[in-house]
């Protein structure tokens, strides 16, 4: 059975697409939540991974990474959009993508799904980075 790894929030999106993913491409789902922060929100986020159908998840706490190789010298550049919004979730996105791509090949993963929507850029943030670090892997 081939391997997929899920960008995994806890939320509706990636809690429903572990069975949808089992059910209409065989794969085993191995959850992957990146902790940048959120505090309580992942108190529950490993039982609600495996009640949904993953196999296992991996909880990563990339907060200092994140803080010491993102968001400082971003902060450094003065990169704000529109003089006010100082970006964290969107350069967050490659972070998590790197985390992802780590994953599957530790796994053995031949895909990546992630739940970002095409509302916003998110979906672009994650494709790029881990096609840019892994472009054999399906997303």
């Amino acid at each position: 059975m081939d391997k997929i790894v899920l960008a995994y929030s806890g939320g509706l999106d990636t809690s429903i697409i572990i069975p949808w993913l089992k059910e209409n491409y065989a794969y085993e789902v191995i959850a992957c939540c990146v902790d940048l922060g959120q505090g309580e929100e992942l108190d529950q986020i490993q039982e609600k991974a495996i009640k949904s159908g993953a196999s296992k998840i991996y909880i990563e706490d990339l907060q200092e990474e994140f803080v010491k190789d993102y968001i400082f010298p971003v902060l450094k550049s003065g990169a704000i959009y529109e003089k006010k919004y100082l970006l964290g979730t969107s350069f967050s996105r490659p972070l998590i993508a790197k985390k992802l791509v780590e994953i599957a090949r530790q796994e053995k993963a031949v895909a990546i799904c992630h739940g970002a929507t095409g509302k916003g850029n998110d979906q672009v943030r994650f494709e790029l980075s881990i096609k840019a670090l892994n472009p054999e892997l399906k997303i």
